[in-house]
């Protein structure tokens, strides 16, 4: 009777979370709460867990995740999740500020990350803040669009209009008004990350005004932009992972956010004792945070690539600071 009890208990522990790799009282333990998208988003969340899956494949760490259907959901995840005692809890996304940042305080002893989001000086000793230069990679897929429209109008459909998505939307201006001053930019929020059906008919009303290429940085919601660029046969832009695979026709570029690289650079100082919780790390060009999809070059020209990986290191140097709010994009077109 004990020994089916025990096995019990064992079967029910092992059905509160999604856990990947075997267990092992000497491997450190990292998990992850995704944003509402899921760990199977193709885009923010996956690429997330592809970093935590790296960091099982050659770290050795033990990973799992839980996943949020609706904003209610981050706290009790985050909870369970504590309960759970692993070494380093992620929060996918800046929507989970306020859940992480109430959680840490009750729980001082328990390491926690963040992505997107930066409580600055009232960040807490037991959490550390990823942020990335999104206003980067956007700058460059921009400078693609603003060469390769064929209309001089292109498109830009973000999520929900925060700064965060802002940055997406000012580093793309930027960059199409510096290849093209003459391009006009179509710009629509979906007020979602979730909403395909309202990214397909947004980016289908863009295409109809005459834009020929639209960027989103809108999460699910750009799932309905791909499918318009495909039934329209015109150009998306993918954003976060390479999205490619999604259109491979169709899919011009990405601006890509590399989650995976800063989750598997925080585990690994983790794993070495040098996690340090109550400051910001910064990913940018500098640091491979972001970056351009590698099948870029399936359909952008080799010299006009050339030319991108030149404005790649005028960013890198400083001699190109790229807007990342409107004020600075009106400062930077003057």
């Amino acid at each position: 009777m004990k020994k089916w009890l025990v096995l019990g208990v064992a079967a029910m522990m092992a059905g509160v979370f999604c856990f990947t790799g075997v267990a092992s009282a000497k491997k450190m333990r990292v998990a992850m709460v995704t944003d509402m998208g899921g760990v199977n988003d193709q885009s923010f969340n996956q690429s997330a867990w592809e970093g935590l899956k790296r960091a099982e494949s050659e770290l050795g760490v033990k990973v799992a995740y839980k996943e949020s259907r609706q904003d209610a959901d981050y706290a009790p995840n985050m909870e369970t999740l504590t309960d759970a005692a692993f070494d380093l809890i992620w929060g996918v996304g800046f929507l989970m500020g306020d859940a992480i940042k109430n959680t840490a305080r009750i729980n001082p002893d328990q390491k926690y990350a963040i992505i997107d989001y930066s409580y600055g000086p009232e960040t807490p000793k037991n959490v550390g803040c990823v942020v990335f230069q999104e206003e980067q990679p956007s700058f460059l897929v921009g400078y693609i669009a603003g060469k390769m429209t064929q209309t001089n109008k292109v498109g830009f459909v973000g999520g929900i209009k925060f700064p965060l998505i802002e940055k997406f939307e000012y580093g793309f201006m930027a960059g199409v008004k510096m290849a093209n001053p003459d391009c006009e930019v179509l710009r629509q929020y979906a007020e979602s990350f979730t909403d395909a059906a309202k990214g397909k008919a947004i980016a289908n009303n863009m295409y109809q005004q005459g834009a020929d290429i639209v960027f989103h940085a809108s999460g699910g919601v750009g799932d309905g932009v791909i499918e318009a660029a495909k039934e329209k046969d015109k150009w998306a832009i993918g954003v976060d992972k390479d999205q490619n695979f999604l259109a491979p026709d169709n899919v011009l570029t990405s601006a890509m956010k590399r989650v995976d690289n800063a989750i598997f650079d925080m585990v690994k100082k983790l794993t070495k004792g040098e996690f340090k919780g109550g400051e910001t790390v910064v990913y940018n060009l500098s640091n491979d945070g972001v970056g351009i999809a590698p099948t870029s070059d399936k359909h952008v020209p080799k010299p006009l690539l050339d030319e991108v990986d030149e404005l790649i290191q005028k960013v890198k140097s400083g001699s190109i600071t790229v807007p990342a709010t409107n004020e600075a994009y009106q400062a930077f077109i003057k």
